[in-house]
């Protein structure tokens, strides 16, 4: 099972970015999930939204940091990446631009928050971009249809948060055995509550591809040899 971890692009610079994504991948990441910051993270909480805020009040050249995404990528040719955007950061750099950029750099596995703008993410699959699809705990069904009809990974809410539970589905692996018997032959990630070997090991039963890392190790950030160490046996929870 794959072990994704979170980078905050350019927080708080995006040299350090650089730097930690070395350290991921020396630790045992196998997958980056890089970010864009946005100037409206509405989805996020407030950690996150934080570190964006902090990003682009040091940076907001939104060119230096797709320079510092072909650095990452370059720097670690056998990673896999996963882009992040807000529909509002890619209207800010301009669609094709954004598309050019994603497609001479091998970035075709996307996160794509927002949705208003059909037009833009029509291009972006259009393109060969894969956008993924979120799945609540609680499974509803439009998500899942929408998950159906995607051509990129499901990204499948590993725990529930407010109660969120579907008699039907009862444990994530339930909610992975339903998308798979409905058809998703694609990668299901789980992430949303993974913080701890033990809930790597539970998503690993339950039939997850791969597993979201994200505020347990950015907070890490601050103690290199602890947060590589953190990573190390993440991995290894994966791989037993």
């Amino acid at each position: 099972m794959k072990l994704i971890c979170y980078l905050s692009n350019g927080y708080p610079t995006i040299e350090s970015s650089i730097n930690i994504a070395k350290e991921y991948v020396e630790a045992g990441c196998d997958i980056i999930e890089v970010d864009f910051p946005s100037s409206n993270p509405f989805l996020e909480g407030e950690y996150i939204a934080g570190r964006m805020k902090t990003a682009l009040e040091n940076c907001s050249d939104y060119s230096c940091y797709m320079e510092g995404i072909k650095t990452i990528k370059n720097n670690h040719p056998n990673t896999k990446f996963i882009v992040l955007s807000y529909e509002n950061t890619i209207e800010s750099i301009g669609v094709e631009r954004f598309i050019e950029f994603c497609t001479q750099n091998g970035l075709y596995d996307m996160i794509y928050v927002g949705g208003d703008n059909q037009e833009i993410k029509s291009k972006l699959i259009e393109n060969g971009i894969k956008i993924s699809c979120y799945v609540q705990f609680h499974m509803p069904e439009e998500e899942i249809q929408a998950a159906l009809s995607s051509n990129g990974f499901v990204y499948m809410q590993a725990k529930p948060t407010t109660n969120n539970i579907n008699p039907k589905y009862p444990t994530l692996k339930d909610c992975i055995d339903e998308l798979k018997r409905r058809g998703i032959t694609r990668e299901i990630y789980a992430g949303v509550g993974i913080y701890t070997t033990e809930d790597i090991q539970m998503a690993k039963e339950a039939g997850a591809d791969g597993v979201f890392v994200g505020s347990t190790i950015l907070k890490l950030q601050t103690d290199i040899p602890k947060m590589k160490e953190t990573i190390e046996k993440f991995k290894k929870a994966c791989n037993e």
